[in-house]
């Protein structure tokens, strides 16, 4: 089955934006005068759990925050709070302040030009995900991709299979037509319960997962003059021979082992 299609995560694939996040969640904390710091080693931890709202919830009933109980009994206090911190994440990304990852502009144009089909399945929200492209290659890219599913389309988020379903139904493709890139473990188990292979980049925050079910496990999709490499524990195959960087010919190639 020839590849069809490449499926694009975003956060922590298309750009290393869990920072960006992270900085505008601790924003709003301060504005709400409550005395929450995510650290990054608690931010990271709490990645595990999808979804910003989903975090918050899963902050609050593990990690006895103060005010704590106040927000398990009003539960309705944490989508206003996710839409203010929503509002401040775009208010960094749309300037330009967090760049795409090395070599995702090259594929994504080459993609373009060779009329290769692209798609978004992401667990970030659409308003979020158009102020990266605003922020990068100009919210006009975003019309680059034919399907885009985004968690605020779905009922259940990643590790579930739902918005990559929603990508190939957009598409109106089979899993196994596609290539999904990715950057984490709900990203993998999210992609393969779709019946689409993986490509793994990995992210600031997800060094140490569990990578197993991938095609292949690296360290970025490489520029000229900076190649990619595999990462700790993740040997570079015979299939990487003679290529330094991830383009079309390469992605195929491992499509089709």
């Amino acid at each position: 089955m020839e590849l069809e299609a490449l499926i694009f995560d975003c956060d922590g694939t298309l750009a290393e934006t869990e920072e960006a996040h992270r900085a505008a969640f601790n924003k709003m904390f301060a504005e709400k005068d409550l005395d929450w710091h995510w650290s990054i080693k608690t931010y990271g931890e709490l990645l595990k759990i999808t979804g910003g709202k989903e975090r918050m919830r899963h902050f609050v009933r593990h990690y006895n925050p103060s005010k704590g109980q106040h927000f398990i009994d009003n539960d309705d206090l944490i989508p206003d709070m996710h839409v203010r911190k929503t509002a401040l994440y775009m208010d960094l990304v749309k300037t330009g302040e967090v760049p795409l990852r090395p070599g995702v502009e090259r594929l994504l144009r080459e993609a373009k030009a060779s009329g290769m089909r692209l798609a978004i399945a992401t667990t970030t929200n659409i308003e979020p995900l158009t102020a990266l492209f605003e922020g990068t290659l100009g919210k006009e890219a975003l019309g680059w991709f034919e399907a885009v599913a985004a968690g605020d389309m779905v009922a259940n988020k990643k590790p579930a299979p739902d918005v990559y379903e929603l990508a190939l139904e957009g598409l109106k493709l089979e899993g196994p037509q596609c290539l999904a890139f990715e950057d984490t473990t709900n990203g993998i188990l999210s992609a393969r319960a779709a019946n689409i292979p993986v490509l793994i980049t990995v992210s600031e925050y997800s060094a140490g997962q569990d990578f197993s079910g991938a095609l292949a496990v690296i360290d970025n999709l490489g520029e000229a003059g900076a190649p990619f490499k595999g990462t700790s524990g993740h040997a570079v195959s015979s299939l990487f021979e003679g290529h330094d960087l991830v383009d079309l010919e390469l992605a195929r190639k491992w499509h089709a082992a």
